[in-house]
C-alpha cells in the first residue's frame, strides 16, 4: 500500500479522536459536572400518572402497587387497558377498589380499526384530570416513593419537558450486561444534549410533560403512522432550549427488566431503531457523527497495528481518549448506578459503536408491525 494512503488513513484516525473528544468534553461532561438537589420543601403540584398496557396483567399485579403508593398529596394513576386479553381487567378492578385514585381506561379490539400504543396515551392524556402528565411502562417500577415528587418539582414554570432516567435491572450475563451499557449510553446522550439546551428524545419508561404541550403540538399527528416514536419522537418535535428539565436524583429512576435473549432483545432494537430517521436533522447528523467516528476510530486503530504504522502513537492517542473518558465517565456512571460497568468499559465500548452502526443500517429498513 503507498505511503500516501497510510498518512491518509492515519490522519483520518486523528480526526475521529478529536471528534470523539469533542463529545467527551463539549457534550457528556456537562452531565458530568451537573448536580442533583434535595428536596427542599413539598411539592403539592398534582400530577397524572399515565401507564398503556397491552396484556401485562403479571406486571400490573406486580409493579403497579408501587406507583400507587407514592408519597405524593394529589395524583391519579391511568391505566389503558389496551385491548389485552390475558385478565388484566380483572386485576385493574381488584386494584381500584383498593385504590381510589386508580382510573382505568378500556380499549375493545375492532376487526377493522387496530389500534396502537400512540392510540392508547391519547385516549389517556384526555382522560387526564391534571395539567401535569407523567410517564411509565407497566413492567417498570420506581426506585423510591418519591418518584413522582422529584419528577414534577422541575415545573418551574417554564418547563414543559421533564427527562428522567430508566435503567434496566442487573441480572447478570454478557446480553444484560451489554443492554445495561447501551441504555446508560443512550441515556448519557440525550441527558447531556438536553443540559447543553439541545434535546432530542426521553424514554418513555420515565419522562412527563405538560398536557397543554401536548394538544398545542396536536399530539403524536405527526407519526401516528409509526408504531414507534410516542416519546422520542415527541420531544424530538417539541423540545426547545427553555422549556426541557433533567432529573437523575437515583430515587427518581424507574427500573424495568431487560430483555433475557438475545431474539426478544433484538426484535425490541428492530422495533424502536427505525425511528431516528425521523428526528430533525441536526440531531440525525450528530448521531451520526458520532456513530461513525467511533466505529472508524477503532477500525483505523486496529489497521494501524496490523500494518504497524505509528503503532507506539496509536496506542498513545487511544491511551489519551481512555483517561478522559474516564475522567468523564467515572462520576457520571456513579450517578446513573453503573459503576459495575466501568471494569468492563474498553470492550463495552468497542462493541458498543459496532453496534451502533449496524442497528442504524437496520434501522433504515426497519418497519414494524407490532408494538408489544
Amino acid at each position: 500500500m503507498e505511503t500516501y494512503i497510510y498518512v491518509a488513513l492515519f490522519a483520518l484516525f486523528q480526526l475521529c479522536l478529536i471528534v470523539q473528544l469533542y463529545f467527551l468534553i463539549g457534550r457528556y461532561n456537562r452531565l458530568r459536572v451537573f448536580k442533583t438537589n434535595l428536596i427542599e420543601e413539598p411539592v403539592t403540584l398534582p400530577v397524572s400518572v399515565i401507564i398503556s398496557a397491552r396484556n401485562e396483567a403479571q406486571n400490573l399485579a406486580q409493579f403497579l402497587p408501587s406507583i400507587l403508593t407514592q408519597d405524593h398529596p394529589d395524583y391519579e394513576v391511568i391505566v389503558i387497558n389496551d385491548c389485552s386479553s390475558d385478565g388484566s381487567d380483572i386485576i385493574l378492578m381488584d386494584m381500584k377498589e383498593r385504590y381510589s385514585h386508580l382510573k382505568v381506561v378500556t380499549i375493545t379490539e375492532h376487526d377493522r380499526f387496530k389500534t396502537g400504543k400512540k392510540f392508547a396515551l391519547t385516549l389517556g392524556i384526555k382522560a387526564a384530570a391534571h395539567e401535569h402528565m407523567l410517564f411509565t411502562d407497566a413492567d417498570c417500577t420506581p426506585a423510591s416513593d418519591q418518584w413522582i415528587r422529584l419528577m414534577v418539582r422541575n415545573f418551574d414554570g417554564k418547563a414543559e419537558i421533564v427527562l428522567g432516567y430508566s435503567p434496566y435491572n442487573r441480572t447478570g450475563g454478557l446480553l444484560n450486561t451489554f443492554v445495561r451499557f447501551e441504555t446508560l449510553k443512550t441515556g448519557i446522550n440525550f441527558l447531556s444534549s438536553a443540559l447543553a439546551g439541545d434535546a432530542y428524545m426521553g424514554v418513555g419508561r420515565n419522562l412527563a410533560y405538560t398536557k397543554s404541550l401536548f394538544f398545542r403540538s396536536k399530539g403524536f399527528a405527526t407519526h401516528m403512522h409509526l408504531l414507534s416514536g410516542d416519546d422520542d419522537l415527541f420531544v424530538n418535535q417539541n423540545a426547545a432550549a427553555d422549556n426541557v428539565r433533567v432529573e437523575i436524583a437515583d430515587e427518581s429512576f424507574t427500573y424495568s427488566p431487560a430483555k433475557r435473549t438475545f431474539r426478544a432483545w433484538y426484535r425490541q432494537k428492530k422495533r424502536h431503531s427505525g425511528v431516528g430517521k425521523y428526528y430533525q436533522s441536526k440531531h440525525r447528523r450528530m448521531l451520526t457523527l458520532d456513530a461513525i467516528s467511533g466505529f472508524l476510530f477503532y477500525n483505523l486503530l486496529i489497521f494501524s497495528f496490523i500494518f504497524r504504522y505509528e503503532p507506539l502513537l496509536a496506542s498513545g492517542l487511544l491511551l489519551l481518549r481512555m483517561a478522559v473518558q474516564y475522567f468523564i465517565y467515572v462520576p457520571i456512571f456513579k450517578k446513573l448506578k453503573a459503576r459495575d460497568l466501568l471494569l468492563y468499559l474498553p470492550f463495552l465500548d468497542l462493541f458498543y459503536y459496532f453496534y451502533l452502526n449496524i442497528f442504524g443500517l437496520i434501522g433504515s429498513f426497519a418497519k414494524t408491525k407490532q408494538w408489544k
